[in-house]
């Protein structure tokens, strides 16, 4: 086997391995902080001051083994005598669902959850791991062919 060979089957294994000891999520809620709508309309300078980024390992307790994970939740809230009103959540999750986003449509409200599993990366709407391992993969076979 060549070394480029050996260095293509590394990278393409250490591609699809993304679990980490700690993951470091955006941590709030639009009903008391406005910027939580959408963080990445601010300069990431000022968004660190005004959204908490936390490490879910720390803060949140644990009763078993959790695999963490960042979470988003927009929620439509109907309400009856009103205007609806939007809020987003985003802190950390435990509980995996089979799907990284589902909605939920309730008599009361509608909720878009979506789950993700890199640092930082409930700040915005964003591709999933199985698109990026794939997106990363197709690269690496390219260069290995296409090389001159």
């Amino acid at each position: 086997m060549t070394p480029n060979n050996v260095l293509l089957s590394i990278t393409i294994l250490l591609s699809l391995v993304y679990k980490s000891s700690a993951i470091y999520c955006f941590y709030c809620n639009s009903a008391n902080n406005s910027a939580c709508i959408n963080p990445n309309e601010l300069n990431p300078d000022v968004r660190g001051l005004i959204i908490p980024i936390i490490d879910c390992d720390k803060a949140v307790p644990r009763v078993n083994e959790y695999a963490f994970f960042c979470r988003k939740i927009v929620q439509t809230i109907y309400h009856p005598h009103k205007d609806s009103e939007l809020r987003v959540t985003r802190g950390c999750g435990w509980v995996r669902h089979e799907k990284d986003c589902y909605r939920a449509d309730n008599r009361d409200h509608m909720e878009t959850v979506c789950q993700c599993f890199t640092d930082h990366c409930n700040s915005a709407d964003s591709v999933n791991s199985t698109t990026a391992t794939f997106l990363f993969v197709a690269l690496a076979i390219c260069l290995y062919f296409y090389r001159e």
